[in-house]
């Protein structure tokens, strides 16, 4: 049991002595950002307060005086402002968490979730573009959030399925099918306009001289069907092959033809109208949102004079409902923040049908816009898409790692300006340089020894010899990296894990340039500090889908 797992721990034990009830992975650790005020803070106090009806100040004095804590935990627990509870560990508690990132190695920050995960299956549903294109910037940063968020959970216990969904259909399919007709003709000497709404990229025309070379039976692209079908393979075979670039793969690929081919559109929206939800009006079918909260009921069929089509919302609830039976408790859907109306219609349609699914379901995780700059100006055109840059673009610019750490560095709601100039640097300013350095350096100390990193034996160094403030500091960083994941695993926020990567970098920098390891009398306990810190960075790296060179 780590140091922050015994305080948890005892802390929980503490509050139930109070007469309030907290499971032990409720219990909010954190560092103080001033030192003087401890090693590791709780706001435990101040959540208690009002259910013991007491001021937080009193609740924290008496959570402090029933605490049990193992001997040679702590060398000082304080109070301090409304309520917060500041824990002082001792050194020697802070020199075991060396041998223990050592022992665990890769496992080091994974943990079976505290009841969260253990073992239970979560949907996270992400990218899920339309076949119509290659996949943008935009795509990009939400398929590195979405494989992160995945991994995250991963590491959290939980059994993670990763989906992505093509909506197969609809009036952009048309459009697409269409646009490689008129460049088919094209290509015989017929000219033609493209249909409104057209796609006018030059994939388009690629996609007409394959469909050309590959249905000689039909030169004019006369059969539309087979366009169809061909233009949308192709362009799934090249979204995979961009994922693939950004290092991104899927379980599960759902297609929203298959929930017209297997009724369940029709099996839910008859279970909508049994529930008594739904009402006829101006020709339309609606669901009565209002009763949910929503501002204005939503048609769900259009009347016959708009082609009697169901609105978008209708198969979303479909493809949830599927989810549902698929035995998924828990979806999450990361999504461009243009989808924010479509959370609360989802999740009124899913309660409409009154089959116990939560009303928090699905979660999403909704991302705002990517701009990206080079040269101080704005990237704005592709030469392949036309009016977009495309993902591949961005990854043959600056590589798949910091392609990757710049989505991932910012609140996915916080619009990302993604400067290329910085992302293609090897210099201290480049984030993911820094940290991989710090990496690097790390192995390099190894290498310079002749030795490898993971022979280090913990018990033979003696590393409370080590007191030099950046070795403390690094040793309580080092211990921080559990609750870390775990945190961002709670939140679905991968940027706390670039920032603590960053934070603990920037002291092996200051360690590695301030102190000789070879040949000191500390070389031992110095080089299983430096394996663990390498360690450490090297997971977090990984847990991200990022690189960790030894070599830079």
């Amino acid at each position: 049991m780590t140091a922050h797992e015994a305080i948890r721990a005892a802390l929980a034990t503490a509050a139930a002595r109070l007469g309030a009830s907290v499971p032990a992975s409720a219990v909010e650790l954190e560092r103080p950002r001033d030192p003087a005020h401890g090693d590791v803070a709780t706001n435990l106090a101040l959540t208690l307060a009002k259910s013991l009806k007491q001021k937080p100040r009193a609740v924290a004095e008496r959570l402090v005086a029933a605490l049990e804590l193992p001997q040679g935990l702590v060398r000082q627990i304080a109070v301090a402002g409304p309520g917060f509870i500041n824990f002082f560990l001792a050194e020697a508690q802070l020199a075991s968490v060396v041998a223990a990132v050592l022992a665990a190695g890769e496992g080091y920050g994974r943990s079976d979730g505290g009841g969260g995960g253990a073992g239970k299956p979560v949907n996270v549903e992400f990218v899920s573009a339309n076949p119509t294109g290659p996949l943008h910037v935009g795509h990009g940063r939400q398929a590195a959030l979405g494989d992160a968020i995945a991994a995250l959970l991963e590491w959290t216990g939980w059994r993670v399925t990763r989906e992505f969904y093509y909506n197969d259909g609809g009036a952009q399919i048309v459009n697409l099918a269409r646009s490689v007709q008129v460049r088919i003709r094209e290509l015989r000497g017929q000219a033609a306009p493209l249909p409104e709404g057209g796609y006018h990229g030059e994939y388009i025309r690629e996609i007409g001289e394959r469909y050309r070379a590959r249905h000689p039976e039909d030169p004019e692209g006369n059969d539309l069907d087979a366009v169809r079908r061909f233009a949308v393979q192709q362009l799934r075979e090249e979204q995979d092959r961009d994922l693939q670039a950004l290092g991104v793969g899927f379980d599960v690929y759902f297609l929203e033809s298959s929930l017209y081919a297997t009724s369940k559109v029709e099996k839910t929206l008859g279970r909508l109208v049994a529930a008594g939800h739904t009402y006829e009006q101006d020709g339309a079918l609606w669901l009565k949102t209002t009763d949910f909260g929503d501002d204005k009921d939503r048609v769900m069929r259009k009347r016959a004079e708009k082609g009697g089509d169901y609105t978008y919302f209708v198969p979303d609830v479909a493809y949830h409902v599927d989810k549902w039976e698929r035995g998924f408790s828990r979806a999450i859907n990361v999504q461009g923040a243009d989808h924010h109306s479509t959370v609360t219609r989802v999740r009124i349609g899913l309660q409409a049908l009154g089959m116990g699914i939560p009303a928090g379901y699905p979660e999403y995780v909704l991302h705002q816009m990517v701009t990206v700059m080079k040269g101080g100006e704005e990237m704005r055109l592709s030469k392949r898409a036309g009016s977009y840059l495309t993902l591949r673009e961005l990854v043959d610019e600056v590589g798949r790692d910091a392609v990757r750490y710049f989505f991932l560095m910012r609140r996915g709601d916080s619009h990302l300006v993604f400067d290329v100039d910085l992302a293609k640097s090897q210099t201290e300013e480049n984030p993911v340089f820094y940290v991989q350095m710090a990496h690097a350096r790390m192995s390099g100390i190894f290498r310079v020894a002749g030795r490898a990193p993971d022979v280090v034996v913990p018990q033979g160094a003696d590393v409370e010899q080590l007191h030099e403030p950046e070795e403390l500091e690094l040793m309580k960083e080092l211990a921080e990296f559990p609750a870390i994941v775990a945190g961002a695993a709670q939140a679905l926020e991968p940027h706390r894990l670039t920032g603590y990567l960053e934070g603990l970098a920037r002291i092996a920098h200051a360690w590695y340039h301030k102190y000789r390891v070879l040949g000191e009398p500390e070389e031992t306990a110095r080089l299983a500090l430096a394996a663990a810190v390498r360690q450490v960075l090297g997971n977090g790296l990984r847990l991200l889908g990022i690189s960790a060179p030894d070599r830079m």
